[in-house]
């Protein structure tokens, strides 16, 4: 059983950063999904997959999984490129694309 340790990226539903300064550790599937073919619901044995641990520190995640003896794995977070344009940009005389309707 595999756990992947990694900071979780913001969703496209908000403009802040709320949820992604914790460092999470979650178990990777140990078998895929099923479809109940009744009524079509999609189910799991993997227990595991329940699991999500948040940390403040990512070496306070690796301490818990090399103290429970669990194998894991580091997902590095890629920082987003800081683009600021204010909005009197978008009228500037001397823009790189001509403005058009």
């Amino acid at each position: 059983m595999t756990a992947k340790i990694y900071r979780p990226a913001k969703t496209a539903m908000q403009s802040g950063k709320a949820k992604t300064q914790d460092w999470v550790l979650e178990f990777e599937p140990e078998k895929p999904r099923t479809i109940d073919p009744m009524m079509g619901y999609t189910s799991s044995g993997d227990m595991q997959s329940q699991i999500r641990l948040k940390f403040d520190t990512r070496e306070a995640a690796v301490a818990y999984a090399v103290r429970n003896g669990l194998a894991f794995r580091v997902a590095e977070p890629k920082e987003p490129k800081r683009r600021r344009v204010a909005y009197s940009d978008n009228f500037k005389f001397d823009r790189r694309q001509p403005w058009t309707h």
